[in-house]
């Protein structure tokens, strides 16, 4: 028995529920649509001659979203998966019991109708009933003004509500659909074969993050959720499998933010004799072919801001990056850890004393500084050698590594670079990473010995990327936060 208060409303929809029972409503399942709203619609714009002259019926079913009674007959509108159809109703054509039936229905109760197309007097393509039927009855009432809705966090927590109401919400995540299966098209196209990895990880690497820690009962044995694709890929590259792609959930234990999601999906792909300049080209192709294929242009807006996804993208090493989006003077050429440390303060660099790193104060100042600032689709190159543990080495400047990341919008979309095979190196950067988990920091990688002992037997010259599907659809989608695409984002319970 359900402790839950209803409402005077709820309460009068479950008095016409019961009565329903008594006459035999049985919540039927043997429904066969041969129509959606698109296809009546389509027909009356098309062939409403034709369509009136052979009588086609047509069966759809969908939720009730406007009722409007006048005697002996009724509109309505019905809304299904393509969007709502009006449908008219009358006692003369579905007979005086089940218009007495009829007239109890209540807005998003789920119906299935049939009739023929017509247009009304204003033009309004239309379907004319001649069987309607209730197949659920919606016991709790649905918002009345939903757009006047203040407390957004409601469309988050009740996603199915929000998708009933808001067309908006249910165009978002059909564009966020359309995104994954294009992904996943250019990929194959490309010879690369998808795959599946872990998601339970003795180790957690890949990235500088947090994991959520579980317990394996029979093992004895704590685990983590991966909080990277990475490392198993890589492994599977050393195998022989040269071009491997993997999208899927990925989980850090970190802030919620409108950018961060505690899970959240991610496209990483890697490709055998390939370089991160490769992979710039490649991720050019991509992004602007979703681009094209959602907005049907290249030029569109995200938070009010006009962006241009038009190749070529901008191409900035971070220190130039640096010059380019401060007023840092020229004679400051960040080439030091003097001079980083000099520019940091002069820009107003926050926490940066406690840093004795060349690479970490240059990426504090890129951060705190530089990051918001970049709106169109900008790769920055040279990241410092001590802040990419996986990356390989330049080969002209070991202080830096053969790595991008993407940024729109002053938000990291893309990061990826020439990965390091060679295992003596990678094993001292994890050994370095350790020093620094010892020291304090909990984003820091563990050692991996297997992933070593892989690259060992050989990882052949390779280029691997990630890609942040939320914020990619965030962008696609002018949505401002990652709650907006994510279906069933992480949130507080609601105190009782």
């Amino acid at each position: 028995m359900s402790t839950v208060e209803r409402s005077e409303q709820e309460l009068v929809r479950l008095g016409k529920l019961n009565q329903l029972r008594e006459l035999g409503y049985p919540y039927p399942n043997d429904v066969t649509v041969n129509a959606t709203s698109s296809r009546v619609h389509g027909v009356v714009d098309r062939d409403i001659e034709k369509a009136q002259q052979d009588r086609e019926r047509f069966t759809i079913a969908g939720r009730i979203m406007t009722l409007r009674l006048m005697g002996k007959a009724a509109f309505c509108h019905v809304q299904d998966r393509d969007g709502q159809l009006q449908i008219y109703v009358r006692k003369d054509d579905i007979g005086e019991e089940q218009f007495e039936i009829f007239k109890n229905f209540d807005l998003g109760d789920i119906v299935e109708a049939t009739g023929f197309s017509f247009r009304t007097k204003t033009a309004e393509p239309s379907l004319h009933v001649e069987k309607i039927r209730l197949l659920v009855k919606c016991l709790a009432p649905l918002p009345e003004k939903w757009h006047g809705l203040t407390d957004v966090e409601v469309k988050y927590r009740q996603r199915y509500l929000d998708l009933i109401v808001n067309q908006e919400s249910k165009q978002r995540f059909k564009a966020r659909s359309k995104i994954i299966s294009s992904i996943r098209r250019f990929f194959d196209e490309r010879d690369y074969l998808e795959v599946e990895t872990p998601v339970l990880q003795t180790i957690a690497g890949g990235a500088s993050a947090r994991p959520f820690v579980t317990h394996h009962n029979t093992l004895g044995l704590d685990l983590y959720l991966r909080i990277a694709l990475e490392l198993p890929l890589k492994r599977l590259v050393v195998g022989g499998l040269d071009r491997v792609y993997e999208l899927n959930r990925v989980f850090r234990n970190e802030g919620i933010s409108t950018e961060h999601n505690p899970e959240f999906t991610m496209l990483e792909f890697y490709q055998a004799y390939a370089t991160y300049e490769t992979l710039m080209d490649l991720t050019e192709e991509l992004l602007t072919k979703l681009c094209q294929e959602v907005n049907g242009t290249l030029r569109i807006n995200y938070n009010e801001r006009a962006l241009d996804f038009s190749r070529p993208w901008k191409r900035l090493t971070m220190a130039q990056a640096i010059h380019e989006f401060t007023d840092l003077p020229p004679e400051y050429r960040l080439e030091t850890l003097e001079e980083c440390l000099r520019a940091a303060k002069f820009l107003g660099v926050e926490r940066y004393e406690e840093l004795n790193d060349y690479g970490k104060v240059l990426y504090e100042i890129f951060d705190q500084k530089v990051e918001s600032e970049i709106i169109n689709p900008t790769f920055i190159t040279q990241h410092p050698t001590s802040i990419s543990p996986l990356a390989r080495p330049n080969l002209q400047d070991p202080r830096f590594t053969d790595r991008f990341e993407l940024m729109v919008c002053g938000m990291e979309l893309a990061n990826a670079f020439s990965e390091l095979n060679d295992p003596e190196d990678q094993r001292q950067r994890f050994e370095a990473q350790l020093e620094a988990k010892r020291k304090g920091d909990e984003e820091a990688m563990d050692m991996d010995d297997d992933f070593v002992r892989a690259l060992e037997y050989g990882l052949p010259p390779t280029a691997g990327e990630g890609i942040g599907i939320d914020r990619l659809v965030m962008l696609l989608t002018d949505s401002p936060s990652i709650r907006d695409v994510i279906l069933f984002p992480t949130m507080r319970p609601n105190q009782a």
